[in-house]
């Protein structure tokens, strides 16, 4: 009895359909991960640089970076309709617009690799911070990998368990994590010394550099567009396609807004792009410091759980023969031992910067094909490509490629990023215009 309850507790669907008795998650569920997963050090980035680098006020820093994760979130839940629908998981639609091949060979390694990146970046990142916190409380450096390991392998754990506990996980973290922020924006708008009040932040101008507002706007569109590849491996458990739109839609705003909001007044007020950071340096409360230290914690984790439960099907759609089960350890073994030796991440950052190059076009050819070419639609021919084991999309593997070489021809102040998915998204249907493939 017990052997039974323990394998039901962990999810074994893979590629095939979620049955119906199981797709029963109402949009807010959906909305309280993307709010959970949404306040973390890597997504801080943009929006801080937007106002230390692009010179943006306050104000101008939150609307533009906003504008720009509007926009990408926008086509995140409509490439997360798939999901719903039809119960399979993000990179297993996908064969419907690039092909088996196509989507086995290039889009899911892809993503397996930048899921890969991101977790140990997360990991590191969150565990640096973790170790400045507590050396601030108790005047001690402990060991980088007393912390890093324990927490990549408890996020592991939760992503292989599946979908169920990162849906639990996440609603358990969401009130710290709102505490946490809470507790940030207090210390940063009750100090009176210096610049940093909130006397100073609330009065400020609107002020606007429309070469450098645009910029952000597009890297924020550009950080997050790529989600298209992976947001319906969450919504394949909605209650109905609407559930999962608005859910992913609404959370995701909500929570980039409060991620702007803090990462621009960080900024703003104390020139730091690190809100954890900036804040505990305001107070010498241990409680303070405390909250704000488990906060950090407690964001790294939630945004590392989904990058772990999503790499792991993307990894599962490459080799179709292992289960659910065996791509997510395999996955987390990976992770795990990337995030114990940080020169490893620090080195490749180069080369997958690099992996921009596809993923962007990539995420541009499946948004243009699901919301154009297809109408948010997957008939019957579409269908069948899921299952044929030697399709693939030339036109698309075209596009990306002469994608990837627009991406690298442009100079970075014309946000190649942006440019380079703005032209496929618009061209590739004219190009696809009464061509068929597959067949």
């Amino acid at each position: 009895m017990r052997a039974t309850s323990r394998k039901t507790m962990i999810e074994t669907i893979g590629l095939e359909s979620v049955p119906k008795e199981q797709q029963n998650t109402p949009w807010y569920r959906f909305a309280i991960i993307q709010i959970a997963i949404a306040a973390n050090a890597g997504n801080f980035l943009v929006p801080a640089l937007a106002v230390l680098e692009g010179g943006l006020s306050f104000w101008a820093g939150v609307i533009s970076t906003c504008i720009g994760a509007l926009l990408g979130f926008l086509c995140v839940s409509y490439l997360s309709l798939p999901g719903a629908r039809l119960g399979i998981p993000a990179q297993y639609s996908i064969r419907t617009m690039l092909g088996v091949q196509g989507t086995r060979y290039l889009s899911s390694p892809i993503r397996s690799i930048t899921s890969l990146y991101w977790f140990s970046v997360q990991t590191i990142g969150g565990t640096y911070v973790i170790q400045q916190l507590i050396l601030r409380i108790s005047g001690r450096e402990l060991p980088f990998l007393l912390f890093s390991i324990p927490l990549s392998i408890l996020m592991v754990v939760i992503a292989i368990i599946g979908f169920d506990a990162v849906k639990k996980a996440t609603t358990y973290f969401l009130p710290l994590l709102l505490l946490g922020e809470g507790t940030m924006l207090y210390l940063y708008f009750t100090t009176n010394e210096g610049i940093g009040s909130w006397l100073t932040l609330s009065p400020a101008p609107i002020e606007i550099s429309w070469p450098s507002f645009f910029f952000f706007s597009s890297l924020a569109f550009v950080q997050y567009v790529s989600g298209v590849s992976a947001s319906a491996d969450m919504t394949r458990y909605a209650k109905t396609p609407s559930h999962g739109f608005w859910g992913l839609l609404v959370g995701n705003g909500i929570g980039f807004f409060i991620t702007a909001f803090i990462g621009c007044a960080s900024a703003y007020l104390f020139q730091d792009i690190n809100p954890y950071v900036s804040s505990s340096n305001q107070t010498q409360s241990p409680i303070f410091i405390s909250i704000i230290t488990l906060t950090a914690i407690v964001s790294m984790v939630s945004i590392n759980i989904s990058n772990a439960y999503t790499g792991g099907y993307s990894l599962l759609n490459t080799f179709s023969r292992l289960s659910r089960v065996q791509s997510a350890v395999l996955f987390g073994g990976v992770g795990v031992l990337l995030s114990g030796f940080p020169e490893l991440v620090t080195e490749a950052e180069s080369y997958i910067s690099m992996l921009g190059g596809l993923i962007i076009p990539i995420s541009a050819v499946i948004t243009s094909d699901y919301l154009i070419v297809k109408r948010l639609y997957l008939n019957d021919r579409a269908l069948s490509q899921l299952t044929k084991t030697s399709s693939i999309n030339p036109w698309a593997m075209i596009y990306i490629i002469v994608g990837g070489v627009v991406y690298f021809s442009l100079p970075d102040e014309w946000s190649p990023g942006f440019l380079t998915f703005l032209v496929i998204f618009i061209t590739y249907p004219i190009v696809m215009k009464n061509k068929t493939w597959g067949d």
